[in-house]
């Protein structure tokens, strides 16, 4: 009997069949893990089987042919069986103890690996299992024993199908159905987020080594919650934090239910932090070479560009209708600010799109309305929905800016401003809506419990780190820094952070960004459940009021124009007399002049 505490009084086993057992390596419910000498070929080996025998003949045939057609899905992260058998009725996998240490035995002579080796190891692990979940096979049993990590770093599962399900011994197994391998996967990729932040943490998760146990214990099975503690051996990173957070979460909903989409948001994560560009930021410039950045809306340009040359109430006038669409504004600031750093300017920035106009000229104008796809490019009906319903809340952010911008600032810019703080959003929605809908999903709070009545939903930016990895003001910042926009742009795309206080005004670049954010933050209010939605707006104007010198009347003015009567202290047009800054002529004054 190869399970040494079957018989507490006698002394360990000293040979299984041929093989001479050397060492424990793992115990389980589920399964056992020994490291053995095998005498027939002269080589160490690693033994993975089950905890429990099979109780008949039927189900020994059915273990063997499980794990013989997990012998057959072969990745570079699954580890390939040396020997699949039985002995007096006990089946085994073995595996060569050559292909490296178990993460169990890494821990015990490293016991605080850095976080970016713990996430590649983690992904890796996920990477096999997505590949063996998808040829429709389960671990059932992932242990810290069940990775081996080799000198260079590289990992691989060990004990694919070596824990199955245990049925009577009378059941026909051509007839009976095992449990969905979708269960199981869950919760292979549940066990993966415990090994995740086990290797975080430097230490077992509730107190327990063995992760079944710390399953049955976790909601909603047990009353347990596992999350990532603050006091680690290193600083963890906030996206990595969120990531860990999630794949443990207490509603089930809000777990990773697939390892592919646990091990995306890992290494976008992994990529994102080793390099200045990787992971979603990459897959996302790929599609913006392919696709383009947003589908355009546009039709009827031939009736601004029929005519020549460019007047100023011609100019003003496509200016006003380009301004509509946000594809064709996006591309014109794109093509007239690549033209600047081409041509040597890399100081200056344009984001007055009259002047972009004038700059392209009529035909320019018309040949980046032409490089556009058509609405709505290649989403499906209700991606194409929730991407149109986005645009109209940035359209409307961006009439809430102008509204409440300072005096003698450029309508236009702040306008563009404004849209390009949500440009991560957008590309987001359009490039990878599956990817925005599990964000949305992530950000409706919980249904309450009787310990948490009023659960808090999770953030934006922490649902966007366990989705992608990365928060998406960076990936607006690195498409505008890859369009050539300048870094005191890059600075005003950002929004101000929701849990940062708002400081004093303190140059023209400031007065803008806090603006654009500030209208941002009270679209998003308006969003909210009717409950919510005033406190959240007092709540804005409250962070905003003395940095920009506004009240609620005119926060009110803005959102509902005309319902109120018009305050002088909002809104005035750009070319009011007023004087212009020294950012807004940095912005603006290039001409063809």
């Amino acid at each position: 009997m190869p399970d040494s505490s079957s018989s507490p009084a006698a002394p360990p086993p000293k040979s299984f069949g041929r093989f001479e057992l050397r060492a424990l390596l793992s115990k389980s419910a589920r399964s056992l893990i020994w490291g053995v000498f095998d005498p027939r070929h002269g080589q160490e080996l690693m033994l993975c089987m089950p905890r429990d025998k099979p109780n008949s003949a039927a189900a020994l045939e059915h273990w063997l042919r499980m794990a013989q057609g997990a012998e057959r899905v072969q990745h570079p992260n699954l580890a390939r069986p040396f020997e699949i058998g039985q002995i007096e009725n006990w089946p085994y996998v073995a595996y060569d103890r050559a292909l490296g240490e178990t993460l169990e035995e890494r821990l015990a002579r490293q016991n605080a690996p850095l976080p970016i080796d713990a996430a590649g190891w983690i992904a890796q692990l996920l990477e096999g299992l997505a590949f063996a979940h998808e040829a429709g096979h389960a671990h059932r049993d992932i242990q810290t024993a069940s990775l081996v990590i080799d000198a260079g770093d590289k990992v691989r599962l060990v004990g694919l199908e070596v824990a199955q399900e245990v049925f009577p011994a009378t059941v026909d197994f051509n007839a009976v159905t095992r449990r969905a391998v979708r269960e199981s996967a869950e919760e292979d990729v549940l066990c993966v987020g415990l090994l995740l932040n086990r290797i975080l943490s430097g230490k077992p998760v509730l107190e327990e080594n063995d992760l079944q146990h710390v399953v049955q214990q976790m909601q909603p099975l047990g009353r347990e919650m596992v999350r990532l503690g603050w006091e680690t051996p290193h600083p963890i990173a906030e996206p990595l934090r969120a990531i860990c957070n999630r794949a443990t979460d207490r509603q089930l909903r809000q777990r990773y239910h697939l390892a592919r989409s646990f091990w995306r948001a890992l290494d976008g994560w992994r990529t994102s932090a080793a390099h200045d560009s990787g992971g979603p930021v990459a897959l996302l410039m790929d599609k913006l070479q392919r696709i383009g950045h947003l589908p355009t809306t546009m039709t009827g340009l031939h009736r601004f560009t029929g005519g020549s040359g460019l007047e100023s109430q011609h100019a003003s006038a496509l200016s006003e209708f380009v301004l509509k669409d946000m594809a064709l504004s996006l591309e014109l600031v794109r093509r007239v600010n690549n033209a600047l750093k081409q041509s040597g300017h890399h100081g200056e920035t344009v984001l007055n799109m009259q002047r972009a106009i004038q700059m392209l000229g009529l035909d320019g104008v018309q040949l980046a309305a032409n490089a556009l796809k058509p609405w709505p490019g290649p989403l499906a009906p209700v991606a194409a929905e929730m991407l149109r319903q986005l645009m109209a809340r940035v359209a409307k952010a961006a009439q809430v800016a102008q509204a409440l911008r300072p005096a003698g600032y450029d309508a236009e810019v702040v306008h563009l401003i404004t849209v390009m703080q949500n440009l991560g959003r957008l590309l987001l929605q359009y490039h990878f809506p599956d990817d925005a809908q599990q964000i949305r999903q992530l950000m409706v709070p919980p249904e309450p419990t009787e310990e948490q009545p009023n659960p808090p939903a999770m953030g934006e930016q922490a649902a966007a780190y366990a989705v992608l990895g990365c928060d998406l003001d960076a990936m607006g910042a690195a498409v505008a820094r890859h369009w050539g926009l300048g870094d005191e742009l890059l600075q005003m795309i950002r929004r101000q952070p929701l849990d940062g206080a708002v400081h004093p005004v303190r140059s023209d670049a400031d007065a803008i960004r806090l603006t654009c954010s500030f209208a941002n933050e009270l679209i998003d209010a308006l969003g909210l459940p009717e409950a919510r939605r005033r406190p959240a707006l007092e709540a804005a104007t409250r962070r905003y009021a003395k940095a920009l010198g506004v009240g609620l009347r005119e926060v009110m003015e803005a959102l509902n124009p005309g319902a109120h009567k018009p305050s002088t202290a909002t809104a005035k047009p750009a070319d009011d007399g007023a004087p212009s800054s020294s950012l807004r002529e940095r912005l603006s004054a290039r001409g063809n002049s």
